[in-house]
């Protein structure tokens, strides 16, 4: 799978994901549920009453199989490298791998090609396997192919490749095929138009895999819930980025706000923050901006120091900034690479807002509530979000 990078609400690492290692300064990292189904599935092996070395074997084949979908990911982050797409992490889920990139290529060639690595990836492991098998003499049966038991260990992980391969091509979002699927549609009409139409065709499968789940496996169940979430926000997304489509920070910038000082004590941030809408606060002295005090970071100066520690000890010193004139898109990306959920908006040196991902939803809000007529107008001013 290659879906993310594509939610403007997605920045950072996934909550409990600990990280096992990294390779061409791409991160890997293990979700606690992947954990949570080694367990579930030796529990169910010891139910069954089989011995302790098939429980080992069943563990280690998990883990290899996971080796293989780690492979498969990076397959799409190397591709997508040569095309100057960077990959932040991978994060192995239960339900396969998911590889955060820091956008997805607008260009429907560049998106065939990132797409179709995994799944190529995976054939290749499947053939190398079955090379290894033939080459060994063994006698490949494929029994047991829908239960995965009764087959030799390399043999149930080649066959495991093989449907990762196929499982990924389907053309539904957010596999590999629903992108290939789409990269195939923009040829032929709009990027928004594509990705409505690859999202309805996700949904329906996801409606047929929800169905079937009823009357055969349940595990469909699940995979149609995530095949439809993954579809729906993929549309989503989409459409949002195509709305901001040159439109300049200083439409969405939020022009009345607090700051503090240096000098500042914690508690004065606090009443601020207790008594306004606003979390995070520029910091300024001589009325130049040195800082950003994130909520975050409020808080946890309170926890370590007491209300009486100054702004200046816990005050962040490097931070990002945006250009008022500066394109909604690229400042977003900004937003998405960094660990606050406000950035300074500049003008000529000087401090003349905030920039806030709450913004920018009211502003897509107020533009959906515009008469069709109206969006083609030049955009009206949008209203400052105040703070006391």
């Amino acid at each position: 799978m290659n879906p993310a990078g594509s939610n403007l609400e997605q920045c950072h690492v996934m909550k409990w994901s600990w990280k096992v290692g990294s390779f061409a300064g791409i991160g890997v990292y293990v979700h606690a549920t992947f954990l949570i189904l080694i367990a579930w599935l030796v529990l169910l092996e010891w139910n069954q009453g089989h011995k302790s070395h098939a429980l080992v074997a069943e563990v280690l084949f998990i883990l290899a199989f996971f080796v293989c979908i780690v492979l498969h990911e990076f397959a799409h982050a190397l591709t997508a490298k040569r095309f100057g797409i960077t990959t932040r992490d991978i994060t192995l889920l239960p339900i396969g791998g998911l590889s955060r990139m820091e956008r997805i290529p607008e260009n429907p060639r560049e998106e065939l090609w990132i797409a179709l690595a995994g799944p190529a990836a995976s054939v290749l492991i499947a053939v190398a396997l079955f090379a290894l098998l033939r080459v060994s003499g063994t006698k490949i049966s494929f029994q047991g192919m829908s239960s995965w038991t009764g087959a030799l260990f390399v043999e149930q992980l080649m066959l495991a490749n093989a449907v990762l391969a196929i499982f990924n091509l389907l053309p539904a979002f957010p596999m590999d095929g629903g992108r290939i699927f789409r990269a195939f549609l923009a040829h032929y009409m709009d990027y928004s138009r594509a990705t409505r139409a690859a999202a309805s065709v996700g949904q329906g499968m996801a409606f047929l895999f929800g169905a079937l789940g009823l009357f055969t496996n349940p595990f469909l169940l699940f995979i149609a819930f995530f095949v439809w979430i993954g579809a729906a926000q993929e549309s989503a997304s989409v459409e949002m980025k195509a709305a901001l489509v040159g439109i300049p920070v200083s439409e969405v910038t939020v022009t009345e706000f607090s700051s503090v000082s240096p000098s500042d004590t914690l508690s004065n941030a606090v009443e601020k923050m207790l008594h306004g809408t606003q979390q995070d606060f520029p910091v300024l002295e001589h009325e130049a901006l040195v800082g950003i005090l994130p909520r975050k970071d409020l808080l946890e100066g309170l926890s370590r120091g007491g209300p009486n520690v100054l702004v200046s000890g816990v005050m962040r010193r490097n931070y990002s900034t945006v250009s008022a004139r500066e394109m909604l898109e690229g400042a977003l990306d900004k937003l998405k690479n960094s660990d606050c959920r406000v950035l300074p908006v500049m003008d000529k040196g000087n401090l003349v807002g905030l920039f806030t991902l709450e913004n920018v939803g009211e502003f897509l809000l107020v533009r959906s509530a515009l008469r069709p007529d109206m969006n083609n107008q030049p955009h009206a001013k949008h209203r400052s979000s105040t703070a006391a």
